[in-house]
């Protein structure tokens, strides 16, 4: 494989989710990842969900593209392995607490004693400084921390986190960006630089103006299930046949188009009618006129009216539609692609197709250590001295 990253190396010493997610999204457009494990203790997220025979299935995306190889780096010989691999890498993800890679020796500023030019990127939960930056923390904390929970749900319910790891996603994305400045300051340069990333902060952007509305206006946006505070009708609705849609109607045109289309063109002449945040004024006279009209409608019915008028509407499908649906067979973005230990599998696609240097699945997740010998040969060690570190425990 040929890609805007081919030459840049990573070294992926994180765990669980937004750290290795982030090398995986550099992975998939040319990078070369070396997942960096303890000998004795994988990466968790190899024991997270569901394995087939024995193998876990989440790490066969995750993992894919990279290749594998164990260090303990809480033992000098290990750090001391990991330095050598940082003299010809390019970027390095950690995700240990703060204080964590110093106390092996291992600090940015050892680092770039070794390698001025290497991109550090560090994922904790709270960032390097702080009062919570030595505590420990998950995305979930991110999730509830930075409003997103607080905003989710029905009313009259509890704050809602997500099934997913939402919060480490959004960082890993964060986190993939940010490596893509820095690495192209340090082609400029040839000055390497810290990343603090911290996942409480990624989630935080994406949840809107509120920050700004509160410190201008003292707003506190309220949990409203699946309506919007912005815009009215904007739901699910369930129809005749006992499926679920999701309508929105972010732009004019489209709401005045959802209301003709049900029978409801009166209001659109409402002078409340003429903003978002107005017609959110009316949301029970408009999500019953909208609900009404696709109660009374098959799926299969609803869906081609609101093709016909040009109205935006999505099926509420589970995993099983999501495989089914010919919009993501057309774009490619489910991948079937042959792995070592189960035979074909599917999986998402590289995140978006570029017309020059598009990305490509290389090889599903690897075992635990596939490739350390291999690694260490890069470094000039023997298989006799790959052997003497096995005994030692160092690999």
């Amino acid at each position: 494989m040929t890609g805007p990253l081919e030459g840049v190396r990573v070294l992926d010493v994180s765990t669980l989710f937004a750290g290795p997610l982030a090398a995986t999204f550099l992975g998939d457009f040319g990078a070369d990842v070396i997942k960096v494990e303890h000998p004795r203790r994988p990466d968790a997220s190899r024991g997270h969900g569901p394995a087939k025979d024995g193998v876990n299935l989440w790490w066969k995306t995750l993992g894919r593209g990279k290749r594998t190889t164990t260090l303990d780096l809480s033992q000098a010989e290990g750090a001391a392995l990991l330095l050598e691999l940082a003299r010809g890498a390019d970027v390095l993800i950690e995700n240990f607490r703060p204080g964590t890679l110093e106390r092996w020796g291992l600090e940015p500023a050892q680092l770039h004693e070794a390698n001025p030019a290497l991109v550090i990127a560090r994922v904790t939960a709270f960032g390097q400084s702080g009062p919570m930056a030595r505590q420990p923390g998950f995305g979930s904390i991110a999730e509830a921390m930075s409003g997103f929970a607080a905003i989710t749900g029905e009313p009259d319910g509890p704050p809602i986190l997500p099934p997913f790891g939402l919060a480490d996603g959004i960082t890993a994305l964060a986190t993939a960006y940010a490596c893509a400045i820095a690495l192209r300051h340090a082609e400029r340069t040839g000055e390497g630089q810290v990343i603090d990333m911290a996942i409480i902060e990624p989630i935080l952007m994406l949840l809107g103006g509120q920050i700004t509305a509160f410190d201008q206006l003292g707003l506190v946006q309220p949990r409203v299930g699946n309506r919007s505070v912005n815009n009215a009708p904007r739901n699910v609705y369930r129809t005749a046949d006992g499926r679920w849609v999701a309508v929105s109607t972010s732009s004019q045109s489209v709401a005045e188009r959802v209301m003709a289309l049900v029978g409801r063109s009166d209001v659109i002449a409402e002078p409340w009618f003429a903003s978002g945040r107005t017609r959110v004024e009316h949301v029970d006279e408009l999500d019953a006129a909208v609900g009404g009209w696709i109660g009374e409608r098959t799926l299969a019915e609803v869906v081609g009216e609101f093709g016909r008028v040009e109205a935006a509407i999505g099926v509420v499908d589970d995993i099983s539609g999501v495989m089914a649906n010919p919009q993501y067979a057309s774009l490619g973005t489910i991948l079937p692609i042959h792995d070592a230990e189960l035979g074909e599998i599917r999986m998402q696609n590289v995140l978006f197709r570029m017309s020059a240097t598009p990305g490509e699945v290389r090889h599903t997740g690897r075992r635990h250590g596939e490739d350390t010998d291999a690694v260490l040969a890069e470094l000039g060690i023997t298989p006799e001295q790959a052997w003497a570190l096995r005994e030692r425990g160092i690999v």
